[in-house]
């Protein structure tokens, strides 16, 4: 592997506490620098760390200070109470067993190679990784994990699953899908937020996510290209048996939801070639949104299209928003007439070929009912196929979790989508003057723009416990979590503190 992708231990987030500023270092952090010799220049890389010597590459000149530089805001300490990180070195060993498990999931190597028993081969890594990370936790921080908001959250909808298998109109089939589902994606959510703790990790994430949404794009294209439409006879998919993606509509999830994060990596890669490679993957991923002939992915496109401009656009939303207009037409004029038939029978069902948006009404209606006929611990996890016509899912993520699992349920399970948006949002805005020199600014947005087409996307689809949401939600803890240790590190590094161990790559410096 190259160095420049190589992992590095980082400090803790949140420092231990110092002793009182004198008045002088007082007015230096907070106030009118004091009379007497400077400080030695220093510039700031993309995570806005410090470095004796030279000119700040920030706009404003030598010694500027954005906003959200230096140390902490008084509003992150509010937000960031009790979550309360160590420092801790190591998670080697989990962070490669975290990667093996994903690319077994994704790719599943047991679909080229049939002598691999598929009930062992992803069981196997997830194994090997908590061995590996347990022992490594407790000895690093001496708990088994961290607990951001988003962590007790997950937890306390684990819990909600659990409770639901005892009292299911199945226990054998909700504490399959408790099993399988359930305890998967949170075990797995927790360990990303743990383990991956660099920017170099946190990267190797990203990029999995895309070149996985590249593959299967190419895949689909291929499919269409030779006919290959098993979906209803002219749809696509990544691949006929892949697990997480055999369904039409869990792909174009996939596809919606890392198309933000593509646009986010190529608006603040440096070089015209890494903003041309990344702008290729948004416009493959884009095709092959529309080649799923998603109504609900087609639906999230526009949310997070246009959520997307309102935020990259706040000194030049007219700019913008013409762009955006100019790719729309594009769009309009390159798509398949089916697509915006298909896309008609939102609002006119008679237009739907199968029947499916008449089903998918009485579906949810069925689901809201269950839901209030069994508000407190719903009908178990797993267990509305059971109850519904001709076993079909919700085919709504909100009310899959509202009829499995209850009311108290589901409100947890929003609440953990959501949770996310606002420690964003003031990343956004504390970077958004240093946008041009630092990836914290694009990338926060662009997390953002993906947990909004998730949330519209999911309205559609019976993925609550599919590991889209998890995966979004970790990234955007592992964010701040860096964030809060580079503000940190250059406010030290300013004030003349001692050195930071904190990890020295920069984002895009292949």
């Amino acid at each position: 592997m190259p160095d420049r992708l190589q992992t590095f231990d980082y400090e803790p987030v949140v420092g231990l506490p110092r002793p009182p500023l004198e008045e002088e270092e007082r007015a230096d952090a907070f106030g009118p620098e004091p009379a007497g010799d400077p400080e030695p220049e220093r510039t700031g890389d993309d995570f806005g760390r410090t470095r004796p010597g030279g000119v700040s590459s920030r706009p404003g000149g030598v010694n500027s200070r954005p906003r959200g530089t230096g140390k902490l805001s008084a509003k992150w300490s509010r937000l960031l109470h009790g979550e309360r990180w160590g420092a801790p070195r190591g998670h080697a060993a989990s962070f490669a067993g975290l990667l093996a498990f994903i690319l077994v999931l994704y790719f599943r190597p047991q679909d080229y190679f049939p002598w691999l028993q598929s009930a062992y081969i992803a069981f196997v890594p997830a194994v090997l990784t908590l061995l590996a990370y347990l022992p490594s936790q407790l000895a690093a921080e001496g708990t088994l994990t961290a607990r951001p908001r988003e962590v007790n959250l997950a937890l306390l909808l684990m819990l909600s699953a659990l409770i639901s298998v005892p009292l299911a109109v199945s226990p054998s089939v909700a504490f399959s899908a408790f099993w399988e589902n359930c305890l998967k994606s949170v075990l797995t959510f927790v360990i990303i937020v743990n383990v991956v703790r660099t920017e170099g990790r946190l990267r190797v994430m990203l990029y999995l996510a895309v070149a996985v949404t590249v593959l299967l794009c190419l895949f689909a294209i291929n499919d269409y290209r030779n006919g290959t439409l098993v979906a209803e006879g002219y749809r696509v998919v990544g691949r006929s048996s892949a697990g997480m993606f055999e369904n039409t509509n869990d792909l174009a999830v996939q596809l919606v939801t890392v198309l933000p994060i593509m646009v986010a990596l190529g608006l603040g890669g440096r070089g015209l070639l890494r903003k041309l490679v990344f702008g290729a993957c948004a416009a493959l991923t884009l095709v092959v949104i529309v080649l799923t002939f998603s109504r609900g992915a087609s639906l999230a496109l526009l949310a997070s299209g246009v959520f997307m401009a309102w935020k990259l656009g706040r000194r030049s939303r007219l700019t913008v928003f013409a762009a955006l207009g100019l790719v729309a037409v594009l769009f309009m004029a390159l798509a398949p007439g089916e697509y915006w038939e298909r896309l008609a029978s939102i609002v006119n069902p008679s237009l739907d070929r199968l029947g499916s948006a008449q089903a998918r009404s009485g579906l949810l209606a069925h689901a809201l009912i269950s839901a209030v006929a069994n508000p407190v611990f719903g009908l178990g996890i797993g267990n509305f196929p059971l109850v519904s016509e001709r076993g079909l899912v919700t085919h709504n993520a909100y009310m899959q979790v509202a009829a499995e699992m209850g009311f108290a349920g589901a409100v947890i399970y929003a609440m953990f989508v959501v949770a996310p948006l606002r420690r964003l949002r003031l990343i956004e805005e504390e970077t958004f003057e240093e946008r041009r020199a630092s990836r914290f600014y694009h990338l926060s947005v662009g997390l953002q723009t993906s947990i909004v087409a998730y949330m519209v996307s999911s309205f559609f689809v019976s993925v609550a416990f599919y590991l889209y949401i998890y995966f979004l939600v970790g990234y955007a803890v592992c964010l701040r979590r860096i964030y809060c240790d580079a503000t940190e590190t250059r406010g030290e590094n300013s004030s003349g503190g001692r050195a930071s161990n904190a990890p020295t790559e920069v984002w895009g410096d292949d």
